[in-house]
């Protein structure tokens, strides 16, 4: 709430308590209360951010931990986390930003954010979508999906593709870039309702519960008999490995996460690297933020694609900054549905 002339403001934020090890619980995080000023620091480049939604996104388990080998640079205990969001610019010093402009980029877990160096941030010029997707099929999972299918894997009309974690935020856009482009898509999921969004909302040809499969490489062989082209690999370890057993020739394998081994203590080991040689394949890991200068790109092809309803964009939306740790630790369960989503603001 704005105090003083609105020169002022209450700011919830969410702070991480200790850093994690294993699944992270809503009890390592917690809320507090402070203040911001909403003007800019004279002098600077700054701007301030009245945030609106915030992004539950896979990779910030790595920013929990305090590792011997650190992947990332940690969350600073006693600040708030970050993450992706969208915003409204309520005051900018910043020549490429002004006021009232909406933008997405990485921003405070809390009501408001000052951003000190906003370089990275992406204005936003398409409005006459759902703000809440540039958290999601229009910001960072979107141009992932775009990047893994399309750049790294170079899909052919007629491949088979296997898609795991397919439900999730990224999973569900490539099935369907895939089906668009005329390949025969096979998805795997956590539950039956999940299942049955892949065939009868996204339009996956097959799909299954893997968690009602005891053997993974069994379950590849029913649904992909003639094995598979292209993998997009969401989970890593024990699928990974069966995935690698039924490869066709010049298989693709693009690598956009491991959430399965995130929260081990022991990663699971790949046995079956063998096959990569003996099918002469491919497989390459990734960072989306490597491949933004092809983000006009990804949206040239996607807003009609929206417009037209020919991919659509499943979003579970918590609502709410007091809920968004219970958000955040569910998509390690795989409690979300789709793209996890967190409401702070209203415009």
């Amino acid at each position: 709430m704005a105090t003083g002339g609105m020169d002022e403001a209450s700011n919830m934020k969410v702070i991480l308590k200790h850093y994690v090890s294993g699944s992270p619980q809503e009890t390592d995080m917690h809320l507090t209360a402070g203040t911001i000023k909403l003007k800019v620091p004279k002098d600077s480049n700054s701007i301030i951010l009245k945030n609106l939604y915030l992004s539950c996104d896979p990779y910030m388990i790595f920013k929990m931990m305090k590792l011997e080998r650190q992947l990332t640079d940690p969350y600073v205990l006693g600040s708030p986390i970050t993450g992706y969001g969208v915003a409204k610019v309520l005051d900018s010093a910043h020549p490429g930003f002004a006021k009232d402009d909406l933008v997405w980029g990485i921003t405070g877990w809390e009501e408001y954010s000052i951003i000190s160096d906003p370089k990275n941030f992406f204005k936003i010029q398409h409005t006459d979508v759902p703000l809440s997707y540039y958290a999601g099929i229009l910001g960072m999972p979107g141009i992932t999906a775009y990047i893994g299918f399309y750049e790294l894997c170079a899909p052919k009309k007629g491949d088979y593709v296997f898609v795991s974690a397919a439900c999730g935020a990224v999973g569900q856009l490539v099935g369907q870039f895939a089906k668009l482009h005329g390949c025969h898509v096979v998805g795997s999921a956590g539950s039956p309702e999940k299942v049955d969004i892949l065939k009868n909302k996204f339009g996956f040809d097959e799909a299954f519960n893997y968690k009602d499969e005891p053997n993974f490489d069994a379950t590849l062989k029913r649904h992909c008999p003639k094995g598979i082209d292209i993998y997009f690999d969401n989970v890593g370890g024990k699928m990974l490995d069966a995935v690698l057993l039924n490869l066709r020739p010049h298989a693709r394998i693009a690598v956009c996460g491991m959430i399965s081994q995130y929260n081990r203590e022991q990663p699971d080991g790949v046995q079956n690297l063998s096959s990569m040689v003996l099918k002469e394949a491919r497989m390459q890991g990734y960072l989306a933020t490597n491949y933004y200068h092809l983000y006009p790109k990804y949206l040239e092809m996607i807003l009609p694609l929206i417009k037209e309803s020919k991919v659509v964009y499943v979003e579970d939306v918590a609502d709410g900054l007091e809920n968004s740790p219970k958000a955040l630790v569910g998509i390690f369960s795989g409690r979300n549905i789709g793209k996890q989503v967190v409401a702070v603001n209203c415009l």
